[in-house]
């Protein structure tokens, strides 16, 4: 009990033991450090364990390896020590381990045949290579026999076996004729894989002399033949007539017919059987069968599925391969050959078993003094693998002991471990059927800190993103690494950084402040150094301006923004791409500086088009779809099935749509017995329908074409479709819109449309025309006439109404029979006029006429309905003729009255009033006369302001154009209008209407006047006029105007003022900026009223010039 527990402690120890074990020390791979620092030597490249060699070329066993100080070699063969000097056909390389057997100059390959196994070592430890196992390979001569030729009746199997010489490595083996031409296999003739020729039933095709198995050595690159095998099949046929010719009449004789057997295996025999596999090998199973007919091969597993995407048939299915197969392959993988007459099966269980292979290989390991660290070996196999550990080579059982290395299994343990304890481990995993050999070594080293990582090295970071500031190192023992920021800056600690074991600081999210100077220090006890490097902070990168998805159409221009912003300091390149490859080579596209414009798009164009601007810190990269749309290309392979009489189906396949969906198809066709070359509608269909049922006439016949239509347009169309003629029949139909209307009063004409072509349903198309008088009990006329579209029948009475029908009829019969439509001989003017007319006068401009209707007997025609011819006499008030204008209203129907609209006021009108049918108008009714009443007036022609005086002004009008009755007076309505625009009070004054001008007296002087002017009848004020006058300041003024304003004196005296104020006002604004008094605000000031001061020169300028502005804004 107490032994128990003592082993169950020391495991638990054990187990604690490695968990706090240090871990070892990383060497940075950097070319200067690993030049000075030791290190035991380490196998970088050897010959594979089976080494199968050319015996006619030298043979090179490959060693090589490094280490510090560089590694000496040495080999063993056969497990003793090769002592390479005393052989003079062997060398080994300068500065190599490799050895190069000099064969070609006399050595024999088949003298150096052995395991060979190569030793590397320097001062810290020793390596081994695996054993190499050196063969030459081999091609021997086929062995001579003789060979019978093979007699076989037609319909049994065969097999021609092969057996090739055993070389190294096996040949390759395949038949060919005498010809070098591979002899055909099938289902029924196939090659095993063990080189034999199968039959599963011979047949007279395969009789032939030259059946030549060829054996091919790759690796001396030879052929060998085997002697030519002879088949002969007799058949069935020839074997009767032998056999008759040999025998009498009377005898028995005929060999049986060729007989059909049930499936039975060549190969392999029996019906179960063992493979052994190794893992990650190609598992082959092979099952070939005889019979008649051909038997066929089908694989299942029992129990279960064949392995999914490693699951392979070959040789015509009789060949089984799965690849990279593992334990979970193994099992029973049945084979099942069948025919028509049966089946038959065979069980192979599969065993897979496995070489060693590595689950942890050991790793090499770099130590401090006074460390822990642990080599592991585990490897796993079927049967699993034993482990043994070797030191520099030799068995660690006999190897010198070094008490910081204590072995457990698969694991060595090393503690407190010293530079003396550096050395190689070799881990051996074995099994019978294979082993694995791994160097690892400790390397015990003990080194002041050193910084890999360049002095003063820049780093540029685009912001926000992360920044890794290196700081590679190494030491032995491992140093401590601290960061500082700036000269004098405090050791960098908190959340916004993160510290990595190899050195190196990381800002996550670097922004522009954390742009300086970075100190990394490394210490250990042997040392310290530190090392400075800079980082630099740039703006991002950014597309501002994304190329958009863009739809454009064949032959069109299309053009893709790509606009950048960047760090000014960094120099960006912009690159397209075309379905992320480079741009076709062609000078349709178009590289500007923020675009790509693509000329003349054709249907390789589309695709997606990527804009990638890089920088030496960042890229970015935006993207966008090109699609390519055009008119569909037109359908092809139109096919006619299912003829009948008067339908068929039309099938086709569409052509591409030019990424624009076919929405529908159309169909046409031609008629090429009457109308060939023109095309006619026949139907549409939806564009997921790639067949019709067409409907078919008579006597047509048929070629279609189809049209394929998409938001682009329509394609062209297809190529026609084969020609298919209908048979002909009586027509189906009778011609549309008939109609029976005379021309003249004594006939009819009976009118149609003719059938087209396709209508006719067969030849000698006509019609039969059929009439009679309605209401009458008369018999039906009838007339058949030619392919014509009218018929006229003569004698009618007037305006009598027929039944007419039309009916179509061929050579094979008539139509159905036809509908009646209701016709009318030929109309004739109406015979009399409208009576009782009377007419109601509504208001100055609007009367209505009223009349009794006109039996309609007399209006010998269909009545269309009523005109009233309306013209004007006279004006009441001004009683003068004029020319007179007839106006027309026509009221349609039976109607009996109607409105006259827009009549003038204070008028004499008349009015008469015919009634109209098709032919034209009857006679008129007696003229009514009628009057209007008085309207308002229209507005005087003209308003004339004449004479202005200091307190007069005198008006002058004309009278209205339109009095619409008697003018009764004049309304005049006037008010002043001051500076602002103001109006004043208004002034009415009425006016007899036998004036046509006044005086308006007692007026302001010098006062705008807005006057209103209108006349007036007993019905009211018609529309005003408007106009505005001034009266003047001074009468003498006004005389002067003429006598002054026109002499040149006075317009160059007017310019001279008008620069001296100019002058003035320049001088007065200079002042005022200083702060002086404006002068002519005094005058001003001082002169209030300008009646009480005399009148000065320039006073009666500037009153002329308010005249002046007066006359010129005078009404007009």
């Amino acid at each position: 009990m107490m032994k128990k527990m003592s082993i169950s402690t020391s495991k638990t120890s054990l187990v604690l033991f490695l968990c706090q074990i240090i871990s070892a020390l990383d060497v940075p791979l950097d070319s200067k450090l690993l030049e000075e620092l030791s290190q035991p030597p380490t196998i970088t490249q050897q010959s594979p364990k089976d080494y199968i060699v050319d015996p006619r070329e030298n043979i090179v066993i490959q060693c090589e390896a490094k280490g510090k100080p560089p590694p000496s070699f040495s080999w063993t063969r056969n497990g003793t020590h090769f002592d390479i000097d005393k052989d003079a056909q062997v060398t080994m390389k300068p500065n190599s381990g490799t050895l190069v057997v000099n064969i070609m100059n006399g050595g024999k390959a088949e003298a150096y045949e052995g395991v060979y196994q190569c030793t590397a070592r320097n001062e810290r430890g020793a390596a081994i290579s695996n054993n190499i196992v050196i063969r030459p390979s081999r091609s021997p001569l086929w062995t001579k026999e003789k060979l019978e030729p093979n007699h076989v009746r037609e319909g049994d199997s065969l097999v021609l076996h092969c057996r090739p010489p055993v070389g190294l490595p096996p040949p390759i083996i395949f038949w060919m004729d005498n010809a070098f031409q591979r002899l055909p296999q099938s289902e029924r003739v196939s090659q095993g894989l063990n080189g034999d020729l199968y039959f599963a039933n011979v047949q007279p095709e395969d009789t032939r002399e030259d059946y030549i198995c060829y054996a091919r050595f790759n690796h001396t690159q030879t052929i060998q033949q085997k002697q030519p095998i002879s088949v002969k099949v007799f058949s069935m046929d020839s074997l009767n007539d032998t056999i008759a010719a040999n025998l009498s009449d009377t005898d028995i004789y005929g060999a049986k017919p060729v007989t059909e057997r049930p499936p039975v295996l060549l190969t392999p025999t029996g019906s179960t059987s063992t493979k052994v596999e190794l893992r990650g090998n190609v598992l082959l199973l092979e099952c070939i069968a005889a019979g008649l007919p051909t038997p066929v091969i089908r694989w299942i597993k029992e129990g279960g599925e064949l392995p999914a995407n490693r699951t392979f048939f070959e040789n015509f299915k009789k060949t089984l391969k799965i690849i990279d197969v593992s334990e979970a392959d193994s099992g029973n993988y049945k084979c099942i050959a069948r025919n028509t007459l049966g089946s038959v099966h065979h069980v192979i269980s599969v065993t897979v078993k496995a070489a060693p292979y590595w689950i942890t290989a050991p790793r090499n390991l770099v130590l401090s003094p006074g460390e822990d660290g642990t080599l592991i070996c585990r490897a796993n196999g079927n049967p699993k693998p034993s482990i043994s550990w070797l030191a520099n080579g030799v068995p660690i059982a006999i190897a010198p002991e070094d008490p910081s290395r204590k072995v457990d299994g698969d694991t060595i343990i090393f503690s407190h471990v010293q530079e003396r304890s550096s050395a190689v481990y070799q881990c051996n995993a074995s099994n019978e059927y294979g082993y694995l050999l791994a160097n690892a070594f400790v390397n015990v080293l003990a080194e002041p800190p050193r910084i890999l990582t360049p002095a003063n090295k820049l780093y540029q970071v685009i912001a926000d993103s992360p920044a890794l500031l290196d700081c590679a190192y190494f030491g032995s023992p491992k140093p401590e690494i601290e960061w500082f920021k700036g000269v004098k800056g405090s050791i960098l600690r908190g959340n916004e950084y993160v510290f990595h074991d190899n050195g190196t600081l990381e800002i996550p999210v670097a922004q522009k402040d954390s742009a300086g100077t970075y100190t990394c220090v490394a210490r250990n006890e042997l040392g310290k150094i530190q090392n400075e490097v800079q980082l630099e902070i740039k703006d991002p990168t950014m597309i501002i301006k994304q190329p958009e998805y863009k739809v454009i159409q064949r032959y069109g221009q299309v053009s893709f923004e790509c606009i950048i912003k960047h760090d000014s300091t960094l120099l960006p390149t912009v690159v397209w791409l075309k379905d992320n490859d480079e741009l076709p080579d062609d000078e349709r596209f178009l590289v500007g500086k923020d675009n790509l414009t693509i000329m003349n798009v054709t249907d390789k164009d589309d695709g997606t088009y990527t804009c990638i601007v890089n920088t030496t810190l960042d890229s970015v990269s935006a993207s966008a779809v090109l699609t390519v749309v055009a008119r569909p290309n037109p359908p092809f392979d139109l096919e006619l099935t299912g003829q009948l009489e008067r339908s068929i189906e039309l099938s086709w396949i569409p052509g591409d749509e030019n990424n624009s969906p076919i929405t529908s198809f159309v169909i046409e066709y031609e008629d090429a017995l009457h109308e060939p070359g023109v095309w006619h509608y026949q139907t549409e269909v939806p564009g997921t329908q790639t067949t019709a049922q067409l409907k078919l006439s008579p006597y047509v016949n048929y070629s279609f074409r189809v049209i394929a239509v998409n938001k682009i347009g329509r394609s062209q169309p297809s190529e026609p479709s084969e020609q298919y003629l209908t048979k002909s029949a009586s027509p189906d139909e009778n011609p549309a819109n008939v109609q029976g209307i005379g021309s003249e009063p004594d006939n009819l004409v009976i009118t149609w449309e003719p059938l087209k072509g396709f209508q006719s349903n067969g030849p000698g198309l006509q019609y039969k025309v059929s009439w009679r008088q309605k209401d009458v009990d008369d018999e039906w006329t009838s007339v058949i006439v030619a392919n014509v579209s009218k018929y006229i029948v003569s004698g009618t009475p007037t305006f009598v109404p027929y039944e007419v029908k039309v009916q179509a009829l061929n050579d094979l019969g008539y139509a159905p029979e036809p509908s009646e439509v209701i016709g009318h001989s030929g109309e004739d003017l109406p015979m009399v006029a409208p009576g009782n007319v009377q007419v109601h006068v509504i208001n100055s401009t609007l009367a209505k006429v009223h009349w009794d209707p006109v039996p309609l007997k007399t209006v010998r025609g269909h009545l269309q309905g009523y005109k009233v011819y309306y013209w004007k006499v006279q004006s009441l008030s001004r009683r003068s003729r004029r020319h007179v204008e007839k106006k027309i209203l026509t009221f349609k129907g039976n109607k009996t009255f109607g409105m006259l609209p827009g009549l003038e006021p204070y008028s004499s009108y008349k009015l008469n009033v015919r009634v109209v049918n098709g032919k034209g108008e009857g006679p008129a009714s007696p003229d009514k006369v009628f009057k209007t009443p008085e309207g308002v007036p229209s507005s005087p022609s003209f308003l004339k302001i004449t004479n202005p005086t200091l307190d007069s002004l005198t008006l002058e009008w004309g009278s209205p154009t339109h009095p619409n009755g008697v003018l009764t007076s004049y309304t005049l309505k006037f008010q002043p209008i001051n500076n602002t625009h103001e109006l004043g009070p208004l002034v009415e004054i009425r006016i007899p209407a036998n004036e046509s001008s006044l005086i308006l007296k007692n007026l302001n002087y010098s006062t705008r006047y807005k006057f209103y002017f209108n006349a007036q009848t007993s019905v009211g004020s018609g529309s005003q006029i408007t106009e505005e006058a001034v009266t003047i300041m001074d009468e003498a003024m006004a005389s002067r105007q003429v006598d002054i304003a026109t002499q040149g004196w006075f317009i160059g005296l007017m310019c001279a003022v008008a620069l001296l104020i100019l002058i003035l006002l320049i001088v007065c604004f200079i002042r005022r900026n200083k702060g002086g008094k404006y002068p002519v605000k005094e005058k001003e000031d001082a002169h209030a009223d300008p009646e009480i001061q005399p009148m000065k020169e320039d006073d009666g300028t500037f009153g002329e010039y308010r005249l002046f502005s007066f006359v010129s804004s005078a009404p007009f």
